[in-house]
């Protein structure tokens, strides 16, 4: 791993907040993503199911937890399987976890090979009334690839068709939402990268450089750092580009005059920080962009500072477009008569502001949670608005990282220069 070893206790502590939840005499199994391969015998760069981290720290493929807090024979409470690693495996992949390693980065005593997984799996099933099984039940969520978690689902059922099976996404779903304090400081290590990777790009940006040079500077500042890259596929979008939500070409110029939206930011640890900024590609705003970038700062400092406990999603964001809506009549982008007119499933806002203010944020970028629950302390959300001005060629969006604490939040990206004369100031201060 590239990121420094973190507590065990952390991993510890997630399984029995895990266990708080679980109906008597419950087994719970977790898979480890699948190495996607790409053409030939290619394969993209692994990537670990975020449950599984979560519960073990373990960052490898092949890899299999089974937990069962009530088993009467304590070799069988906590085990986890790993892949056999070989003096060939050592040689083509590198090393793998010995058992003892495992034993030491996830507080885990019982370390298995997968070949030994079938074996002490049926001495372990058999005394389990309800046994909780995993699948990706991300709202968001409508890939076709079969997943190892889901191969595992059928398997199960084949083999063991008279078992209770139940849902453990909702319960991960719930614990993960609350972020233990190593947590935040894994998600703060992601976001101060971020931080030094922007001031980087300040320092560089100006009429003529392309958005993929840009893209080169970020990923070099976080490998620097410790980073496997880039916490997402980065939108580096100047111009009219930025009205695009989801540009991630990243190959034009940026010309004088334009608005350049950056929405880049590092992963750390399988943590993800999430910022977006907008700065002028010449080191000065105009007149008009100005305007613009100041009415979404007054949007994103509006809704900062209702992410607090209590406070719930739908309400949150419908608040939030009341703000959105009176910044767009300031702006003379939308009207009274617009606003009267309009339709309540898709507010005249919704022209220039079409997307949500906030999501969860952790070891998904696009963190799991239930939008239903009030607002607690731990849970990290961004808050992004934006107005985008087709019209105009010009896309703004802000976006933060905030941490709900029992006395309001914390902004983990308050030391990230976002006010207009400040970002100005460094651009011109090279």
């Amino acid at each position: 791993m590239r990121y420094d070893p973190i507590d065990p206790q952390l991993f510890v502590s997630n399984r029995q907040r895990l266990y708080t939840l679980l109906k008597p005499k419950s087994m719970v199994v977790l898979n480890a993503n699948d190495v996607l391969p790409t053409n030939a015998d290619g394969s993209m760069v692994f990537k670990q199911n975020t449950d599984l981290f979560h519960l073990t720290g373990v960052d490898q493929e092949e890899t299999i937890l089974v937990l069962f807090p009530d088993h009467p024979d304590e070799k069988f409470r906590e085990v986890l399987f790993l892949r056999e690693t070989s003096d060939l495996i050592a040689v083509w992949e590198g090393e793998k976890l010995t058992k003892i390693q495992a034993q030491t980065r996830t507080g885990i005593e019982r370390v298995h090979w997968l070949g030994q997984f079938e074996t002490i799996f049926r001495q372990m099933v058999f005394e389990a009334d309800h046994i909780y099984l995993n699948q990706n039940e991300h709202t968001r969520n409508d890939s076709q690839t079969q997943t190892r978690e889901a191969r595992f689902v059928n398997h199960f059922k084949e083999k063991y068709p008279l078992h209770r099976l139940e849902r453990l996404a909702p319960l991960m779903h719930q614990v993960r939402a609350l972020k233990q304090p190593q947590e935040v400081a894994l998600l703060q290590r992601a976001v101060d990268i971020t931080k030094d990777g922007f001031v980087r790009v300040l320092k560089m940006v100006k009429p003529g450089v392309a958005e993929y040079e840009i893209e080169a500077e970020f990923v070099h500042e976080f490998l620097r750092q410790r980073s496997k890259g880039f916490a997402y596929t980065p939108i580096i979008a100047s111009g009219k580009n930025a009205c695009v939500l989801h540009y991630i070409e990243n190959n034009k110029i940026c010309q004088d005059g334009d608005v350049l939206l950056l929405d880049v930011a590092a992963e750390y640890a399988n943590y993800n920080a999430d910022l977006t900024r907008s700065i002028p590609v010449n080191g000065r705003f105009t007149t008009r962009q100005r305007a613009v970038y100041d009415a979404v700062l007054r949007v994103m400092k509006a809704a900062t500072a209702m992410l607090v406990v209590g406070n719930v999603w739908d309400e949150y964001h419908k608040e939030v477009g009341k703000i959105m809506e009176s910044e767009l009549l300031g702006l003379g982008l939308i009207s009274t008569q617009d606003i009267s007119n309009q339709d309540p499933d898709w507010p005249a806002y919704k022209k220039y502001f079409m997307h949500g203010t906030s999501h969860f944020l952790g070891l998904d970028v696009h963190d799991v949670g239930n939008k239903y629950r009030r607002f607690e302390a731990g849970m990290v959300f961004t808050c992004e608005p934006g107005i985008y001005i087709r019209e105009e060629g010009l896309g703004i969006r802000l976006e933060d990282d905030i941490l709900i604490t029992e006395s309001g939040n914390v902004n983990l990206m308050a030391h990230i220069p976002v006010e207009a004369e400040e970002i100005e100031d460094i651009m011109n201060s090279r």
